[in-house]
Protein backbone atom coordinates (compact mmCIF):
# COMPACT_ATOMS: atom_id res chain seq x y z
CA UNK A 1 0.00 0.00 0.00
CA UNK A 2 1.02 3.71 -1.11
CA UNK A 3 0.14 6.62 0.61
CA UNK A 4 0.01 9.79 -1.44
CA UNK A 5 0.56 13.09 -0.76
CA UNK A 6 -3.27 13.85 -0.22
CA UNK A 7 -3.89 11.26 2.08
CA UNK A 8 -5.20 9.14 -0.48
CA UNK A 9 -3.94 5.21 -0.53
CA UNK A 10 -3.03 3.49 -3.86
CA UNK A 11 -3.23 -0.52 -3.26
CA UNK A 12 -1.53 -2.74 -6.14
CA UNK A 13 -2.30 -6.21 -6.81
CA UNK A 14 -1.39 -8.64 -8.96
CA UNK A 15 -4.58 -10.38 -9.32
CA UNK A 16 -8.42 -9.56 -7.60
CA UNK A 17 -11.44 -10.49 -9.05
CA UNK A 18 -12.33 -6.88 -9.74
CA UNK A 19 -11.08 -3.77 -8.47
CA UNK A 20 -14.31 -2.58 -7.71
CA UNK A 21 -15.20 -5.30 -5.84
CA UNK A 22 -12.30 -5.44 -3.97
CA UNK A 23 -12.72 -1.29 -3.32
CA UNK A 24 -16.05 -1.70 -2.22
CA UNK A 25 -14.63 -4.14 0.30
CA UNK A 26 -11.91 -2.59 1.53
CA UNK A 27 -14.40 0.99 2.69
CA UNK A 28 -16.43 -0.69 4.27
CA UNK A 29 -14.07 -2.08 6.71
CA UNK A 30 -12.51 1.16 6.78
CA UNK A 31 -13.35 4.91 5.62
CA UNK A 32 -10.41 5.25 3.18
CA UNK A 33 -10.10 8.58 2.05
CA UNK A 34 -10.94 9.87 -1.12
CA UNK A 35 -9.26 9.90 -4.55
CA UNK A 36 -7.99 5.81 -2.61
CA UNK A 37 -7.21 3.45 -5.64
CA UNK A 38 -7.13 -0.01 -6.11
CA UNK A 39 -5.41 -1.41 -9.14
CA UNK A 40 -4.78 -4.96 -10.33
CA UNK A 41 -2.87 -6.60 -13.71
CA UNK A 42 -5.84 -9.16 -13.77
CA UNK A 43 -9.11 -9.43 -13.00
CA UNK A 44 -10.61 -12.58 -12.82
CA UNK A 45 -14.20 -11.68 -12.86
CA UNK A 46 -14.06 -7.90 -14.74
CA UNK A 47 -17.19 -6.62 -15.49
CA UNK A 48 -18.66 -3.18 -17.30
CA UNK A 49 -21.93 -1.49 -17.05
CA UNK A 50 -25.32 -3.52 -16.49
CA UNK A 51 -23.32 -6.90 -16.08
CA UNK A 52 -21.03 -6.83 -19.56
CA UNK A 53 -17.67 -8.50 -18.68
CA UNK A 54 -14.33 -7.09 -19.30
CA UNK A 55 -11.64 -9.24 -20.66
CA UNK A 56 -8.26 -8.53 -20.00
CA UNK A 57 -4.54 -10.02 -20.73
CA UNK A 58 -2.65 -10.25 -17.49
CA UNK A 59 -0.16 -7.47 -17.00
CA UNK A 60 -0.92 -5.46 -20.60
CA UNK A 61 -3.09 -2.89 -19.36
CA UNK A 62 -4.63 -0.70 -17.07
CA UNK A 63 -7.59 -1.94 -14.43
CA UNK A 64 -7.94 0.15 -11.80
CA UNK A 65 -11.06 2.28 -9.48
CA UNK A 66 -11.34 5.06 -7.09
CA UNK A 67 -12.65 6.08 -4.55
CA UNK A 68 -15.21 8.92 -4.55
CA UNK A 69 -17.10 11.26 -1.99
CA UNK A 70 -19.50 13.41 -4.25
CA UNK A 71 -22.06 14.05 -1.87
CA UNK A 72 -22.39 17.75 -3.40
CA UNK A 73 -24.37 15.69 -6.44
CA UNK A 74 -28.03 15.03 -6.37
CA UNK A 75 -28.94 11.39 -6.28
CA UNK A 76 -31.15 12.60 -9.62
CA UNK A 77 -28.26 14.15 -11.62
CA UNK A 78 -25.73 11.23 -10.69
CA UNK A 79 -25.24 10.42 -14.39
CA UNK A 80 -22.79 13.72 -14.02
CA UNK A 81 -20.17 11.65 -12.49
CA UNK A 82 -20.74 9.26 -15.78
CA UNK A 83 -19.70 12.37 -18.16
CA UNK A 84 -16.89 13.57 -15.92
CA UNK A 85 -15.43 10.53 -15.91
CA UNK A 86 -15.61 9.73 -19.95
CA UNK A 87 -14.70 13.25 -20.75
CA UNK A 88 -11.09 12.60 -18.27
CA UNK A 89 -10.18 9.28 -20.14
CA UNK A 90 -10.93 10.92 -23.51
CA UNK A 91 -9.05 13.87 -22.71
CA UNK A 92 -5.87 11.97 -21.65
CA UNK A 93 -6.30 9.48 -24.55
CA UNK A 94 -6.70 12.80 -26.84
CA UNK A 95 -2.64 13.17 -25.58
CA UNK A 96 -1.71 10.12 -27.15
CA UNK A 97 -3.89 9.50 -30.59
CA UNK A 98 -6.69 10.91 -32.46
CA UNK A 99 -10.23 9.71 -33.08
CA UNK A 100 -11.22 9.24 -29.47
CA UNK A 101 -15.21 9.52 -28.49
CA UNK A 102 -17.59 8.51 -26.19
CA UNK A 103 -19.95 6.30 -27.09
CA UNK A 104 -23.01 6.67 -24.81
CA UNK A 105 -23.14 6.19 -22.19
CA UNK A 106 -19.36 5.67 -21.31
CA UNK A 107 -17.64 4.03 -23.45
CA UNK A 108 -14.23 5.16 -25.10
CA UNK A 109 -14.26 4.35 -28.86
CA UNK A 110 -11.23 4.76 -31.26
CA UNK A 111 -12.67 5.34 -34.06
CA UNK A 112 -15.61 2.63 -34.07
CA UNK A 113 -13.23 0.36 -31.93
CA UNK A 114 -13.85 0.28 -27.50
CA UNK A 115 -10.47 0.98 -26.00
CA UNK A 116 -11.79 1.96 -23.04
CA UNK A 117 -14.88 0.88 -20.68
CA UNK A 118 -16.04 1.91 -17.44
CA UNK A 119 -18.33 0.60 -14.54
CA UNK A 120 -19.48 3.18 -11.85
CA UNK A 121 -21.33 2.41 -8.70
CA UNK A 122 -22.85 5.02 -6.66
CA UNK A 123 -24.30 4.42 -3.34
CA UNK A 124 -26.48 6.90 -1.79
CA UNK A 125 -27.94 8.14 1.26
CA UNK A 126 -31.58 9.70 0.86
CA UNK A 127 -31.52 12.55 -2.13
CA UNK A 128 -27.84 12.36 -2.72
CA UNK A 129 -24.34 10.22 -3.61
CA UNK A 130 -23.00 9.12 -0.48
CA UNK A 131 -19.83 7.51 -2.04
CA UNK A 132 -19.19 6.83 -5.61
CA UNK A 133 -16.62 3.73 -6.92
CA UNK A 134 -15.56 4.52 -10.37
CA UNK A 135 -13.92 1.15 -12.08
CA UNK A 136 -11.95 1.45 -15.42
CA UNK A 137 -9.93 -0.83 -17.71
CA UNK A 138 -8.25 0.76 -20.41
CA UNK A 139 -6.69 -1.28 -23.43
CA UNK A 140 -2.98 -0.59 -23.47
CA UNK A 141 -0.40 -2.95 -24.82
CA UNK A 142 -2.52 -6.00 -24.88
CA UNK A 143 -1.74 -7.04 -29.26
CA UNK A 144 -4.55 -9.73 -29.38
CA UNK A 145 -8.08 -10.48 -28.12
CA UNK A 146 -10.19 -12.67 -28.14
CA UNK A 147 -12.46 -13.52 -31.42
CA UNK A 148 -15.97 -13.62 -29.84
CA UNK A 149 -15.22 -9.64 -28.20
CA UNK A 150 -17.08 -7.29 -30.65
CA UNK A 151 -14.74 -4.43 -31.47
CA UNK A 152 -11.72 -4.20 -29.19
CA UNK A 153 -8.65 -2.68 -29.74
CA UNK A 154 -5.64 -1.55 -27.22
CA UNK A 155 -3.56 1.81 -27.41
CA UNK A 156 -0.57 -0.41 -28.77
CA UNK A 157 -2.16 -1.73 -31.72
CA UNK A 158 -3.23 1.92 -32.75
CA UNK A 159 -0.13 3.67 -32.33
CA UNK A 160 2.13 0.73 -32.80
CA UNK A 161 4.25 1.67 -29.51
CA UNK A 162 4.13 0.37 -25.46
CA UNK A 163 3.19 2.21 -23.03
CA UNK A 164 4.36 2.85 -19.48
CA UNK A 165 1.08 2.09 -17.31
CA UNK A 166 2.34 4.15 -14.66
CA UNK A 167 2.79 7.19 -16.41
CA UNK A 168 -1.05 7.10 -18.06
CA UNK A 169 -2.72 6.66 -14.59
CA UNK A 170 -0.37 9.57 -13.90
CA UNK A 171 -1.56 11.48 -16.99
CA UNK A 172 -5.53 10.37 -16.40
CA UNK A 173 -5.24 11.53 -12.33
CA UNK A 174 -4.35 14.48 -13.51
CA UNK A 175 -6.96 15.11 -16.48
CA UNK A 176 -9.95 12.98 -14.15
CA UNK A 177 -9.14 15.60 -10.44
CA UNK A 178 -9.04 18.88 -12.64
CA UNK A 179 -12.00 17.64 -13.73
CA UNK A 180 -13.67 16.50 -10.63
CA UNK A 181 -12.84 20.08 -8.85
CA UNK A 182 -14.55 21.82 -12.03
CA UNK A 183 -17.67 19.82 -10.94
CA UNK A 184 -17.17 20.58 -7.32
CA UNK A 185 -17.05 24.53 -8.25
CA UNK A 186 -20.43 24.15 -10.17
CA UNK A 187 -19.46 23.69 -13.60
CA UNK A 188 -21.91 21.02 -14.22
CA UNK A 189 -23.17 22.04 -17.34
CA UNK A 190 -19.79 23.03 -18.90
CA UNK A 191 -19.35 19.42 -18.22
CA UNK A 192 -22.78 18.50 -19.88
CA UNK A 193 -21.86 20.71 -22.93
CA UNK A 194 -18.51 19.11 -23.47
CA UNK A 195 -19.45 15.37 -23.06
CA UNK A 196 -22.45 15.90 -26.06
CA UNK A 197 -19.67 17.53 -27.78
CA UNK A 198 -17.54 14.59 -27.82
CA UNK A 199 -20.28 11.71 -28.55
CA UNK A 200 -19.60 8.83 -30.81
CA UNK A 201 -21.94 9.58 -33.49
CA UNK A 202 -22.82 13.16 -32.73
CA UNK A 203 -22.54 14.66 -36.27
CA UNK A 204 -25.10 13.31 -38.26
CA UNK A 205 -27.64 10.35 -38.93
CA UNK A 206 -26.86 6.94 -38.04
CA UNK A 207 -28.43 3.14 -38.15
CA UNK A 208 -29.87 2.56 -34.67
CA UNK A 209 -32.16 -0.79 -33.59
CA UNK A 210 -34.12 -1.04 -30.48
CA UNK A 211 -37.46 -3.68 -29.87
CA UNK A 212 -39.01 -2.63 -32.84
CA UNK A 213 -36.37 -2.42 -35.77
CA UNK A 214 -33.84 -0.59 -37.36
CA UNK A 215 -33.95 3.26 -37.52
CA UNK A 216 -31.76 6.01 -38.76
CA UNK A 217 -31.46 8.74 -36.41
CA UNK A 218 -29.27 11.75 -34.82
CA UNK A 219 -27.94 12.20 -31.57
CA UNK A 220 -30.38 15.12 -30.42
CA UNK A 221 -29.33 15.33 -26.29
CA UNK A 222 -28.36 13.10 -23.17
CA UNK A 223 -30.60 13.76 -20.16
CA UNK A 224 -29.27 14.40 -16.45
CA UNK A 225 -30.34 11.06 -15.84
CA UNK A 226 -28.27 9.53 -18.73
CA UNK A 227 -31.29 9.00 -20.75
CA UNK A 228 -30.39 9.01 -24.75
CA UNK A 229 -32.34 10.77 -26.75
CA UNK A 230 -32.66 10.33 -30.54
CA UNK A 231 -34.41 11.94 -33.51
CA UNK A 232 -35.80 9.76 -36.14
CA UNK A 233 -34.70 10.48 -40.11
CA UNK A 234 -38.57 9.63 -41.19
CA UNK A 235 -40.73 11.72 -39.32
CA UNK A 236 -38.66 13.77 -36.86
CA UNK A 237 -39.66 11.70 -34.10
CA UNK A 238 -37.74 12.01 -30.42
CA UNK A 239 -37.49 9.03 -28.91
CA UNK A 240 -35.91 8.40 -25.28
CA UNK A 241 -33.92 5.53 -24.61
CA UNK A 242 -32.27 4.21 -21.21
CA UNK A 243 -29.18 1.80 -21.58
CA UNK A 244 -29.77 -1.36 -23.05
CA UNK A 245 -33.05 -0.14 -24.89
CA UNK A 246 -31.18 0.95 -27.93
CA UNK A 247 -28.24 0.05 -29.66
CA UNK A 248 -25.28 0.96 -32.39
CA UNK A 249 -25.66 -0.53 -36.00
CA UNK A 250 -21.65 -1.12 -36.34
Amino acid sequence: MEQLNNGSVVISLDETVSTNVELKRLQQESSLPEGSIVRTNFQTQGRGQAGNSWFSEKGCNLLFSYLLYPKFVMANQQFIISRMVSLALKEMLDQYMDNISIKWPNDIYWKDKKIAGMLIENSLIGKRIEHTIVGIGLNVNQDEFQHDLPNPISMKQVTGMEYNRDELLKAFSDTFFGLYQSLQEGEGQRIQQKYLQQLYRRDSYYWYEDENGRFKAIIKDVLPTGHLILQTLIGEEERKYAFKEVSFVL
